[in-house]
């Protein structure tokens, strides 16, 4: 859009005064903030409607993209750079004596999602817009997202993330669009005179479903794009006044406290029952919530519901939205008179599924009796649906029973969620091709060789926008100096800068950038932290949801090993290190907080030690995000993707250091496969087992752990430092399941087997960041391969082999 620095000043003033009746000299900076957002919004408002109603008016096919989470960060920024009026906002706030990062710096990160799936989302938004997708969201509208994080005395300390606190100025309530959804209850079915069945749901649970609709601009396109947002509310009746005038004031809110949880946080603690039973609940809340508003809004367009394919896409990611396969059905059949096969043709076609890992306890499996009391008629559909599809398989395998049955949806008195996403879908794709071909090959093999063409990889990807133009703008800067600017909306244009790699004026221009975000870093640790770090050592960075299969714990292995070294002599030629954590663990999951816990004692201890101050420092970032990431991935030297082969499905931290020239430690694991076609063995540093030796590995049963301790003084002298307290480490039961996983229980993630390879490859970096031209030169060679993994091409794919949708729509 176009607007002078002279029409915003008056714009901007003119906003302050309708909200807030105060002249700028006089507002405080919320003031300026909120009226900030306000006006940005207002110009965002007019391209809003207007993409909106074309896309009605033509009745455009549309997506409809359902996730648990939706992690995008603050929008003040990415608002201003997509509209294309970042510098003329900018000029005109200084000019009115207002900072605008100082602005920025208010918004909080909007507490909707927790790690790689949630980012996947919101990148996939972006890119929706930008190319030109017609696209909606749909997710939930949590009050205090995941858990604000703190460190104390080493321990993880959750809090509430607060982050609605300040109101949400990109948001706009549609009461009108609201609907009712039903939990537990009487359901009965029964034919009418007609020759039709009848569904009866009596004494069911309403809960208000309100949606909260964000506007997501695209790239310089006008168009704007919606993400849609639900929750949680009674619907005036969660106030009883007659039981609270009786002095049952508990009884008298408990409806209203039981709505307002479904919406409260994201990812409840589902360890225990009453948690389980509150996930289960979300996931058919927004899902419900969304299905209902699509299948409402097709009607008033005059879509005939039999050909709701033609306008309609529903994307699934994993698992958590599976109900859309029950719940498109039950509105299909109860509420708009279709027969069974009618509607289980148009769910089929219009539905696609993303599977985001093969890992046992991420494929979501619901307890019958919980899922039977909580939706009945939506499991009455589930089981007929079982039954449909049992029967296809017995035809076909005839007296295969335990291929039927590991196929089942329903068995062994659970519902697996995966399987009901795969049957009730038209396209199942994994997010790498290492992922997808593990699930063609090995976890899904039955489906793949069942449904013939039904799966397909869609590697994931990242918006170049926020991760490249908004995290490093000095870099993009250069860039657009030394190729131009037409890879900000074709990203694959990257590949340019190739031509620059032996260019000494550019790569030393690339270092200049990458040594000020570092600099900038080593700032922000020193005044939050107060811990010192070295901005011409190598920044080594490992940010990413703590879990076992990441193996945070190789990394900090290796940290003891060097450690050790140092303290053995003193005098030892090492390449300074700062080695830099950032990851949330799930308030449930003890040994992932006790390796928070480990990282936060070996950090003490070595921050601490004189001898070792100008060669190695250990820094855990608490609370990651996406604010946090944007300051931390621009300084990254070192990318560690170092996950257990054949466990992370793709990964998208990998890409986004690379794009912003980081070199990547890894094992050949999710998307890094793809990375290291790209930049090649001279550009990346690989160790570690392989995915088929893994797999090889767990399918023989032959790996012993005691063998590789017995073989490495290393290893033995670490753990039995751990185990001895050498570290401070107290109490020593913090550590005690991290060394019954690695020893007594047989190393599962191939920790200490990679160990060796590890600490070669990380000599094998010291080595190459001393050879300062060569270390340079394979930054530039990571930016200019990083294009392909641009969300956008990921997008184009997705519109065109699963969604059949356009992606070339304008203002």
């Amino acid at each position: 859009m176009n607007i002078s620095k002279e029409n915003f000043i008056n714009d901007y003033k003119r906003k302050m005064i309708s909200m807030y009746q105060v002249s700028v000299e006089d507002a405080p900076d919320m003031v300026k903030y909120m009226t900030l957002g306000a006006t940005i919004r207002d110009y965002m408002s007019y391209d809003w409607h207007e993409t909106q109603m074309e896309y009605d008016k033509s009745k455009t096919k549309k997506v409809y993209y359902f996730s648990m989470e939706f992690l995008i960060g603050r929008l003040m920024d990415s608002a201003l750079i997509n509209l294309g009026i970042k510098d003329v906002v900018e000029e005109g706030l200084n000019e009115l004596g207002i900072d605008l990062a100082q602005m920025e710096e208010i918004e909080p990160d909007a507490g909707l999602g927790n790690g790689g799936l949630g980012r996947l989302a919101a990148c996939f938004m972006d890119s929706m817009a930008s190319i030109g997708v017609p696209g909606v969201g749909i997710g939930l509208r949590y009050r205090y997202g995941l858990f604000k994080q703190q460190i104390i005395n080493g321990y993880q300390i959750e809090s509430p993330d607060d982050w609605l606190k300040i109101a949400n100025v990109w948001e706009t309530r549609r009461d009108n669009e609201a609907c009712m959804v039903k939990f537990g209850g009487t359901c009965n079915t029964y034919w009418g005179d007609d020759g039709k069945m009848y569904v009866s749901y009596t004494d069911y649970e309403p809960i208000l479903a309100v949606p909260y609709d964000m506007p997501v601009p695209g790239y310089k396109n006008g168009v704007v794009n919606t993400l849609r947002l639900w929750s949680a509310e009674t619907g005036g009746v969660g106030f009883d006044f007659a039981t609270f005038s009786r002095g049952d004031f508990e009884k008298a809110i408990e409806s209203q406290s039981a709505a307002n949880s479904i919406t409260s946080v994201l990812y409840p603690d589902d360890s225990t029952a009453r948690g389980k039973l509150l996930r289960l609940k979300q996931e058919y809340f927004f899902t419900s919530a969304g299905i209902q508003s699509i299948i409402n809004q097709a009607k008033k367009n005059g879509v005939d519901l039999y050909e709701l394919d033609k306008y309609v896409a529903i994307h699934i990611n994993d698992t958590h939205p599976a109900l859309a396969v029950p719940e498109l059905m039950r509105i299909l059949m109860d509420e708009n008179g279709m027969s069974w096969e009618d509607s289980w043709n148009i769910t089929v076609k219009t539905l696609g599924y993303t599977n985001h890992t093969i890992l046992a306890e991420a494929l979501e499996k619901w307890n019958v009796n919980v899922f039977k009391h909580l939706l009945p008629r939506v499991y009455m559909i589930v089981e007929e649906i079982n039954r449909r599809f049992c029967s296809d398989l017995q035809n076909k395998y005839g007296g295969d029973w335990n291929k039927v049955s590991r196929m089942s949806i329903i068995q062994d008195g659970v519902v697996k969620m995966a399987h009901l996403a795969i049957v009730g879908s038209h396209s199942v794709n994994g997010v790498a091709k290492l992922h997808t071909d593990i699930l063609k090959e090995q976890e899904l093999s039955d489906f793949h060789q069942f449904y013939e063409g039904k799966f397909n990889n869609k590697t994931n990807g990242i918006t170049h926008r926020r991760w490249l133009m908004q995290a490093n703008p000095e870099l993009a800067t250069l860039i657009d100096n030394t190729i131009g600017t037409s890879w900000q909306k074709m990203p694959l244009d990257l590949k340019k800068l190739r031509k620059y790699e032996n260019d000494a004026a550019f790569i030393d221009s690339c270092a200049q950038v990458k040594q000020h975000n570092k600099e900038r870093l080593a700032k922000f640790i020193k005044e939050n932290y107060n811990i010192t770090v070295d901005p011409t050592s190598v920044f080594d960075i490992q940010v990413k949801r703590l879990h076992m299969y990441k193996r945070q714990i190789l990394n900090v292995l290796h940290i003891m090993d060097l450690y050790n070294r140092l303290c053995e002599n003193p005098a030892l030629d090492i390449t300074p290190r700062t080695f830099i954590f950032g990851a949330k663990a799930f308030p449930g999951y003890t040994i992932a907080k006790n390796t928070i816990k480990l990282i936060c004692t070996v950090a003490d201890k070595i921050n601490n030690d004189k001898r070792v101050a100008d060669k190695l420092k250990v820094v855990f970032v608490p609370n990651y995000g996406v604010s946090l990431a944007q300051i931390m991935i621009p300084a990254g030297d070192i990318s560690e993707q170092i996950s257990t082969a054949s466990k992370e499905a793709s990964g998208t931290g990998n890409m986004k250091f690379m794009m912003n020239g980081a070199v990547t430690v890894a094992t050949l694991d999710g998307a890094n496969v793809e990375i290291h076609e790209a930049v090649g063995d001279d550009n990346i540093v690989l160790f570690g087992l392989r995915s088929e030796e893994v797999i090889a590995y767990q399918k023989n049963g032959n790996y012993r752990v005691q063998d590789v301790i017995k073989n490495d003084v290393r290893l033995q002298n670490i753990l039995r430092q751990i185990s001895q307290g050498y570290f401070g480490l107290a109490p020593e039961s913090d550590f005690d399941l991290i060394l019954d996983q690695l020893v007594t229980h047989n190393d599962p993630f191939f920790t200490l087997r990679d160990f060796g390879s590890y600490v070669d490859a990380q000599n094998r970096i010291s080595h190459l960041y001393r050879d300062t031209n060569t270390f340079r030169r394979m930054s530039v060679v990571n930016i200019a391969e990083s294009g392909i993994f641009s969300s956008d091409n990921t997008i184009k794919n997705y519109a065109e082999e699963i969604w059949n949708v356009r992606h070339d729509y304008k203002a």
